[in-house]
């Protein structure tokens, strides 16, 4: 239940940072043409390919909370979640290198610009996306985090943009605004970078960072009647849901009320790493392992 209703609050969170972003980028996209700000002009385009982005995460987000397993997805929808974190990861990837090239345009080719009104619209740009970025912050899926990235990169750039246009109330130093964008660009990449990582690692069904094989397996070989464990295998459905297949060697025959009692034991003993499924095979020793 618990679960279920983290994950219905997730929803909730990318759901309303969609519509924010998405009302922005209108404000945006009428704003920079107003202000002969290419700055604005490509943020309003770099927030439209966010919105494109958090509306997929917002349906991948959706299905994977709601959907049940079936034939086709036994595990159920849970892994659609990295989906949606790779798939925003790479977008946000592709936006910041191109406002990176933008950036070095624009020390090219530096235009001026009406910077009250540039000013007003950056003020907007920080609340907006500020309150977006608190809805997501504390997240725990990586399809939330890495919407987090994005959101945080829009706070941080109209945050560059703010700055810019009060300096440029009293200097012409319209060389700023490229060195800023670029500043906070290469910040946000060192960021998303590791939460990239992090989701390609799961995807090819690496151990979860927060899980160490070796202690499972030694916790499951002090069971009593454990003789060995082998064929250990961890990985994750989502970054928060993980699953867990190993087999366990017993002293003696593999009656049923002995072996049951054995993998009741190794289930309690994995009790503290709270796995969504786990998959315990009794072996007798002597008998060879078929795998």
């Amino acid at each position: 239940m618990g679960h279920n209703h983290s994950h219905n609050h997730s929803t909730g969170n990318i759901k309303v940072a969609f519509f924010i972003n998405l009302a922005f980028t209108v404000i945006e996209l009428v704003g920079g043409m107003f202000t002969n700000s290419i700055a604005i002009v490509s943020d309003a385009l770099h927030d439209l390919g966010d919105s494109i982005a958090l509306g997929l995460a917002w349906y991948l987000e959706k299905k994977a909370s709601s959907e049940n397993a079936s034939a086709t997805f036994t595990f159920g929808y849970a892994r659609f979640r990295l989906l949606g974190a790779l798939i925003n990861a790479l977008i946000l990837v592709g936006g910041s290198i191109y406002i990176i090239i933008e950036a070095v345009g624009r020390f090219q080719n530096p235009e001026p610009v009406k910077s009250l009104w540039m000013m007003g619209i950056a003020i907007i740009g920080v609340a907006a996306n500020s309150y977006a970025a608190w809805r997501t912050s504390g997240s725990k899926s990586l399809n939330e985090k890495v919407i987090s990235w994005h959101l945080l990169e829009d706070v941080l750039g109209w945050v560059a943009v703010l700055i810019v246009s009060i300096i440029l109330q009293f200097k012409d130093w319209y060389f700023l605004d490229p060195a800023l964008s670029i500043g906070v660009t290469v910040f946000i990449l060192v960021g998303v970078g590791r939460r990239l990582w992090e989701t390609i690692h799961l995807l090819l069904q690496g151990v979860p960072s927060n899980i160490k094989l070796a202690e499972i397996e030694s916790l499951l070989s002090n069971v009593e009647q454990v003789k060995s464990v082998h064929h250990t295998h961890v990985w994750s459905l989502d970054g928060e849901q993980h699953v867990l297949t190993t087999h366990i060697v017993i002293d003696g025959g593999t009656e049923l009320s002995v072996a049951n009692e054995v993998r009741e034991n190794c289930i309690s003993v994995l009790h503290q790493f709270n796995f969504t499924h786990h998959t315990i095979q009794v072996e007798s020793a002597g008998v060879e392992c078929m795998n």
